[in-house]
């Protein structure tokens, strides 16, 4: 597949997940809450998590901001249900070296995740993406 078409899919999957949120809500029972914001641009984050037994069971995010900033919410809320919070640490780690261009553990699959990985070309847009990541390590390190 060429790099122009390639790019062209990573938008449809970005666009896909912005206008059709994976997760968008609130857990009335969740046993983590976590607000955050990126001033610098306005995009704010409510996420809820359920974890037991050192499993996030269930991730929903609530928020304001860009495609990028809500896209990467519902990428991540997707990936990390069912993973032992190590697994889910690890995973935030693996996007965060992603997002800066550093090589980064390609053995685990990312599945949609992938689309963002042209956002490191933008160190603008970098801390939109990450920001639901940040929400999550917060949450799970407390």
């Amino acid at each position: 597949m060429s790099f122009n078409n390639l790019d062209a899919l990573y938008r449809q999957v970005i666009m896909d997940h912005y206008k059709n949120p994976r997760n968008k809500g609130q857990l009335e029972n969740g046993t983590l809450t976590i607000d955050m914001n990126n001033p610098t641009c306005g995009d704010r984050i409510h996420l809820t998590m359920n974890v037991e037994d050192g499993i996030v069971k269930a991730a929903k995010f609530e928020g304001e901001g860009c495609s990028i900033s809500m896209a990467s919410a519902s990428m991540m809320t997707q990936i990390i249900k069912g993973k032992e919070i190590q697994t889910a640490l690890k995973l935030s780690e693996v996007f965060s070296d992603m997002m800066q261009g550093k090589d980064y553990d390609d053995s685990i699959d990312l599945g949609d995740i992938e689309a963002l990985q042209g956002v490191s070309k933008f160190p603008a847009r970098i801390k939109c993406a990450t920001l639901a990541w940040k929400a999550m390590e917060k949450g799970l390190k407390e």
